[in-house]
Formats: structure tokens, C-alpha cells, sequence
């Protein structure tokens, strides 16, 4: 298991990364979809805080293997939900053609 600091850090770099990305997607195309765009940037904006919420509230801090299970499934849900949110701004770039 990584450092909870790490963890933090891990988060903010692929949510800003995704966030990154939309904004060089509205950029290219300024006309298209500027709605789904700013959608998927709220939605990364409230993965980011959900993710930083629940790794500065461990459920079960008493039992050290709760809390492993618990930063595992931080650590799954990130990158779960980032991907989504690519696949989301990939179906954007499929639909402007």
C-alpha cells in the first residue's frame, strides 16, 4: 500500500491530467459539446473530492486490515473512475466527427 500522501498525490495528478486533457479537447473544438465537456470536468472535480474525503476519513481505523482494504479501494476507484471519465471524453471526440 502506498503512502497516504502518495495516494493524495496519485489523485490529484490523473484528475488534473483528465481535467487537462478536456480543456485541450475544448480548445481543438471550440464549437462542440462545450456542455458534456464542462460535465465531465464537474464530475472529475467531485471525483477528486470524494477520493481526498475518503482517504482523510479510514473506515474502520481500529483494524489495520480494514484500513488496507479501505486505501485498496480508494486506490481501485481511482482509476476506475478516471478511465470512465477518458472513455467519456473519447466517445466526445467519436461524436464531433
Amino acid at each position: 500500500m502506498p503512502s497516504i500522501r502518495k495516494l493524495k498525490k496519485d489523485i490529484d495528478l490523473l484528475v488534473f491530467e483528465v481535467i487537462s486533457d478536456c480543456f485541450t479537447f475544448g480548445a481543438l473544438h471550440p464549437d462542440n459539446q462545450a456542455e458534456e465537456v464542462s460535465g465531465i470536468i464537474s464530475d472529475a472535480v467531485t471525483l477528486r473530492n470524494d477520493l481526498i474525503h475518503r482517504v482523510n476519513n479510514p473506515a474502520g481505523s481500529g483494524d489495520p486490515k480494514a484500513v488496507r482494504s479501505h486505501f485498496r479501494l480508494i486506490e481501485k476507484d481511482l482509476f476506475v473512475e478516471t478511465d470512465k471519465l477518458c472513455s467519456r471524453l473519447s466517445d466526445l471526440h467519436g461524436k464531433g466527427k
